[in-house]
Parts: structure tokens; C-alpha cells; sequence
């Protein structure tokens, strides 16, 4: 996983599958979820969960599937997921760890 447009600890979340990186939509992406995100990146706690593609919006492809993280998994990729619904890049979720 990786943050975008801001510093190694802030920035529009994207996350990778084989070798494409995938922009995540911030309607079902809470705290819980920005918890995981931080404590992978070694940024200590997560200070804000931004939607409205705050950190500018992606080119990448849109993660069609919504993350369920309870906020103790020691990496996103461990994450529960189902299926969500149309996300679009206006929507895209930033997170600004400590």
C-alpha cells in the first residue's frame, strides 16, 4: 500500500493486486481501516480520514471492493472485503497518519 500527492505518512490511498495499483473510494472507509493503513507504514496513529479526493485524484483503477478492517490486522492486505458498489475518483480516500 502506499499514500500519494502528500508526504510518506499523508495522501490519497492506493493499494496494490498483481501489478496494478487500485485507488480506494472513501464511502465505506473508516477509521478502523486508516488504523491498519498507519501501523503498515510505520506512521504511527491515524490523525484523519479524508474522502472528496483531497490529495487529488487518482489515475489509477478504482477498487471495486469494500474494505472491512477491524483495525487490529497487522496489514491491509488481511483486511476483510465484499463486493461495493459505482466508486468514482471524485470519492477517493486520503489518510494523514502522525
Amino acid at each position: 500500500i502506499r499514500l500519494v500527492g502528500g508526504s510518506r505518512c499523508s495522501g490519497r490511498l492506493e493499494v496494490p493486486h498483481g501489478n496494478t495499483w487500485y485507488t480506494v473510494c472513501a464511502d465505506a472507509f473508516d477509521q478502523q481501516d486508516a488504523e491498519v493503513v498507519c501501523r503498515e507504514l510505520k506512521c504511527g496513529a491515524p490523525v484523519q480520514v479524508l474522502g472528496a479526493a483531497a490529495f487529488g485524484k487518482g489515475d489509477a483503477q478504482m477498487w471495486t471492493q469494500e474494505i472491512q478492517c477491524k483495525g487490529n490486522e497487522y496489514q491491509f492486505a488481511l483486511c476483510p472485503v465484499s463486493l461495493s458498489h459505482n466508486y468514482s475518483h471524485d470519492n477517493d480516500v486520503s489518510v494523514v497518519c502522525a
